[in-house]
């Protein structure tokens, strides 16, 4: 499971160090791709097969279906940890997250997401003061926290 916030700087040729933390459980080889919020989803390879197969599986016929799957897969992206423990993300996925100098990669259960930190920073403090109406709205009273 992916847990924890880790800041990280991302350099001019767009390579990013990943937290030795997460490399074991990623594999040297993983996908990275476009995700929702304007940032980056990472899938180790197993967990993308998973996604995949459940993108295959929507009607090519439903507009939303092939909308979700352009956007989602078209940005997807094979990367390969280096000796130094960084993958090199592409142009196109720079742009689409923002991402400058400054980044944070966060876990989130079963994947990482890579932000600009002016935008997770813009995300976080929008979202800190909703969390107990958020919670109330997706947990009945059995789970408590």
């Amino acid at each position: 499971m992916f847990i924890g916030e880790y800041h990280h700087t991302i350099d001019e040729k767009g390579r990013i160090i990943i937290p030795a933390k997460f490399r074991e459980e990623l594999g040297n080889n993983f996908i990275v791709t476009r995700g929702i919020d304007n940032c980056l989803f990472v899938y180790s390879n197993e967990k993308w097969d998973m996604i995949t197969s459940k993108l295959n599986a929507l009607p090519f016929t439903k507009k939303d279906a092939r909308t979700f799957n352009r956007f989602f897969m078209s940005g997807a992206t094979n990367v390969e940890l280096d000796k130094q423990g960084r993958i090199n993300i592409l142009a196109p996925l720079i742009q689409y997250a923002k991402l400058e100098k400054e980044c944070v990669i966060i876990g989130t259960g079963d994947r990482l997401e890579i932000w600009a930190l002016d935008e997770w920073m813009s995300f976080f403090d929008s979202t800190k003061e909703n969390m107990s109406d958020i919670a109330e709205n997706l947990f009945d009273e059995s789970v408590s926290f």
